[in-house]
C-alpha cells in the first residue's frame, strides 16, 4: 500500500469524515487535505489529534486546486447537507448536486479516482425495492428534498462517459451510527439519542406506527456502523493501489442486508449500559409523517460480487462497541 499518496477528503469535520480520517491515520496515511466548513466550533473534537496536511474550507477549496495544483491520488467526497428536515431545495442542489459535480469535473481533468457518498434515502418509500440497480435509478421516488439531491447526483453520474474518471464508486449508506456524531443534534442516530435519554430520564421515547401493518417500535431499518462503513470505504483505495481491475465502478449500496426494528436497536442500547429496557411510545412529529421511511433493509449482493468479503457487525455488537468504548467515556473514534 502506498501510504504515501495524497488523499482528498470532504466532509473531514463531520460524522463518517472524520472517522475516516482516523481510519486513514491509523493505516499509515497522513498526506491528507481535509475539507469542509470549519466555522462549526462543536465539530472541532472530531479532528482534535488527527494527522493531515491542510484544512481547507469549503467554499474555497476549488480555489485552492487552481492556484496551488496539489498533487492529489484519491478523493472522498462525504460532504453534503444530509438535513432531511431541511426542505430547501436550493441548499441541498447547491451542496449535493452543484458541488459534487465541481468535485466529479475535477477528478475527470486530473484522472484522479472518486469515492462519494449517496445515501439511501434515494430509495424513497422503496416502492421498487432496495437492490441498487443503476438501471432504476431515474425511476426512484425520493420522499425529501436531501434524498432528491443525491437522486439527482446519482443520475448525472450515470449518464457521464464511463471513462472519464479512472475509477469511481457511490455508496448509498443506510442508518450509519457510531462515535463522532456527538454534534449532530437532531439528525444523530436513534442509539445516540437512546443513550442521552436513558442516562437523563431512565426510558426511551420512540415513534408511534402510523401504519397498521407495523406495530410500534417495529419500523425496520438497517443500521450499519460506522466501522463497517470505513472498511468498505478503505477497500476500495486498497483495490486501487493494489490492483486497479478490481476497483469495479459503480453505484453500491452500503448497510449490513439485515434490517432490524428499533425496538431491537432500543433493547441493545438498554443492554450496553446493563439496564432493564423501558420504552415510551410518542406520536410521530407531523413534518416528517408523510416522508418517513417504516422499513430499508440494503441488498448487499453487488459489492459482495465486486469482492468485498468482511463480516459485518450485527446490531448488538456495534450498539455494544459504541456505547462501552464511546458514548460512555464522550471518546471520539
Amino acid at each position: 500500500m502506498n501510504t504515501s499518496s495524497n488523499i482528498v477528503v470532504t466532509g473531514a469535520a463531520g460524522f463518517i469524515g472524520s472517522c475516516l480520517v482516523s481510519f486513514l491515520n491509523h493505516a499509515g496515511y497522513a498526506n491528507l487535505f481535509l475539507v469542509d466548513d470549519f466555522s462549526e466550533k462543536e465539530k472541532e473534537q472530531n479532528l482534535l489529534n488527527k494527522k493531515y496536511i491542510q484544512k481547507i474550507e469549503r467554499e474555497v477549496f476549488f480555489d485552492f486546486l487552481k492556484a496551488e495544483n496539489p498533487k492529489i491520488d484519491f478523493v472522498y467526497h462525504l460532504g453534503a447537507r444530509t438535513d432531511t428536515t431541511e426542505f430547501d431545495y436550493a441548499i441541498h442542489e447547491h451542496l449535493n448536486v452543484d458541488y459534487s459535480k465541481k468535485i466529479w469535473n475535477y477528478c475527470s481533468e486530473k484522472n484522479v479516482p472518486l469515492v462519494y457518498a449517496s445515501s439511501a434515502a434515494t430509495y424513497g418509500a422503496g416502492e421498487l425495492g432496495y437492490k441498487d440497480d443503476e438501471n432504476i435509478i431515474p425511476d426512484l421516488r425520493p420522499l425529501n428534498p436531501y434524498g432528491l439531491s443525491k437522486n439527482e447526483f446519482d443520475k448525472w453520474v450515470l449518464k457521464q462517459e464511463k471513462n472519464c474518471l479512472p475509477k469511481w464508486a457511490g455508496l448509498k449508506f443506510f442508518n450509519v451510527y457510531g462515535p463522532n456524531e456527538y454534534h449532530k443534534a437532531r439528525m444523530a442516530s436513534v442509539i445516540f439519542h437512546s443513550y442521552n435519554q436513558i442516562k437523563e430520564n431512565g426510558f426511551v421515547k420512540l415513534f408511534k406506527s402510523h401504519k397498521p401493518e407495523f406495530e410500534d417500535g417495529g419500523q425496520l431499518r438497517d443500521f450499519i456502523y460506522v466501522k463497517d462503513v470505513l472498511k468498505i470505504c478503505f477497500w476500495f483505495l486498497e483495490c486501487w493501489q493494489k490492483n486497479p481491475k478490481t476497483f469495479i465502478s459503480g453505484i453500491y449500496n452500503v448497510g449490513t442486508g439485515k434490517a432490524r426494528t428499533f425496538d431491537n436497536l432500543v433493547n441493545a442500547t438498554f443492554l450496553a449500559l446493563d439496564k432493564p429496557t423501558k420504552i415510551n411510545y410518542i406520536d410521530m412529529p407531523v413534518d416528517i409523517r408523510d416522508t418517513y421511511q417504516y422499513f430499508t433493509e440494503a441488498a448487499m449482493d453487488k459489492i459482495r460480487a465486486a469482492g468485498y468479503t468482511q463480516p459485518f457487525y450485527s446490531l448488538e455488537e456495534g450498539v455494544d462497541d459504541y456505547v462501552r468504548n464511546y458514548l460512555k467515556h464522550q471518546k471520539y473514534y
